[in-house]
Protein backbone atom coordinates (compact mmCIF):
# COMPACT_ATOMS: atom_id res chain seq x y z
CA UNK A 1 0.00 0.00 0.00
CA UNK A 2 1.13 3.41 -0.99
CA UNK A 3 1.74 6.09 2.31
CA UNK A 4 -0.80 8.61 1.48
CA UNK A 5 -1.12 12.62 2.71
CA UNK A 6 -4.61 12.38 3.78
CA UNK A 7 -6.41 10.96 7.26
CA UNK A 8 -9.08 9.03 7.79
CA UNK A 9 -10.82 7.07 10.16
CA UNK A 10 -8.14 4.64 9.98
CA UNK A 11 -5.71 6.86 11.48
CA UNK A 12 -7.26 7.35 14.77
CA UNK A 13 -4.87 6.34 17.46
CA UNK A 14 -1.56 6.63 15.46
CA UNK A 15 1.25 8.42 16.99
CA UNK A 16 2.11 12.22 15.55
CA UNK A 17 5.57 12.30 14.62
CA UNK A 18 7.72 15.47 13.59
CA UNK A 19 10.13 15.35 10.89
CA UNK A 20 13.40 13.80 13.34
CA UNK A 21 10.82 11.34 14.24
CA UNK A 22 9.80 12.46 17.97
CA UNK A 23 6.71 11.99 18.95
CA UNK A 24 4.86 15.27 19.06
CA UNK A 25 0.75 13.52 19.84
CA UNK A 26 -1.48 11.16 18.92
CA UNK A 27 -4.78 11.22 17.10
CA UNK A 28 -7.54 11.29 18.55
CA UNK A 29 -10.57 11.53 16.41
CA UNK A 30 -10.51 12.18 12.80
CA UNK A 31 -13.95 13.87 11.95
CA UNK A 32 -14.96 15.06 8.00
CA UNK A 33 -11.45 13.63 6.52
CA UNK A 34 -9.47 16.29 9.16
CA UNK A 35 -7.29 14.61 11.93
CA UNK A 36 -7.54 16.07 15.77
CA UNK A 37 -4.21 15.59 17.43
CA UNK A 38 -3.75 16.06 21.50
CA UNK A 39 0.09 16.99 21.66
CA UNK A 40 2.54 15.34 24.14
CA UNK A 41 2.70 16.54 27.51
CA UNK A 42 5.81 19.02 27.57
CA UNK A 43 5.53 20.19 24.25
CA UNK A 44 8.12 22.85 23.76
CA UNK A 45 6.16 26.33 22.99
CA UNK A 46 8.43 26.42 19.46
CA UNK A 47 7.15 23.11 18.20
CA UNK A 48 3.72 23.93 19.38
CA UNK A 49 4.37 27.13 16.98
CA UNK A 50 5.89 25.89 13.92
CA UNK A 51 3.01 23.35 14.22
CA UNK A 52 0.38 26.33 14.08
CA UNK A 53 -0.90 25.05 17.68
CA UNK A 54 -1.22 28.27 19.85
CA UNK A 55 -2.58 28.71 23.11
CA UNK A 56 -5.51 27.70 23.41
CA UNK A 57 -7.75 25.72 26.29
CA UNK A 58 -8.71 23.21 23.82
CA UNK A 59 -7.33 19.30 24.39
CA UNK A 60 -6.80 18.60 20.71
CA UNK A 61 -5.71 20.47 17.77
CA UNK A 62 -6.51 20.15 14.01
CA UNK A 63 -3.94 18.36 12.08
CA UNK A 64 -3.68 20.54 8.41
CA UNK A 65 -2.90 18.39 5.43
CA UNK A 66 -0.26 20.95 4.36
CA UNK A 67 2.08 19.87 7.48
CA UNK A 68 1.65 16.34 7.06
CA UNK A 69 4.59 14.79 4.91
CA UNK A 70 3.05 10.89 4.64
CA UNK A 71 0.74 8.92 6.33
CA UNK A 72 1.52 4.63 6.60
CA UNK A 73 -0.12 1.95 9.23
CA UNK A 74 2.22 2.91 11.77
CA UNK A 75 2.40 7.01 12.05
CA UNK A 76 1.59 9.82 11.05
CA UNK A 77 5.01 12.18 9.86
CA UNK A 78 4.90 15.90 9.79
CA UNK A 79 6.73 17.99 7.23
CA UNK A 80 9.68 19.46 8.55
Amino acid sequence: MRDRTTTNDSDEGKPVRNADGEKVGQVMAVEHGRAYVEPEPGLTDSIRAKLGWGETTEDTYELTSNSIATITEEEIRLEE
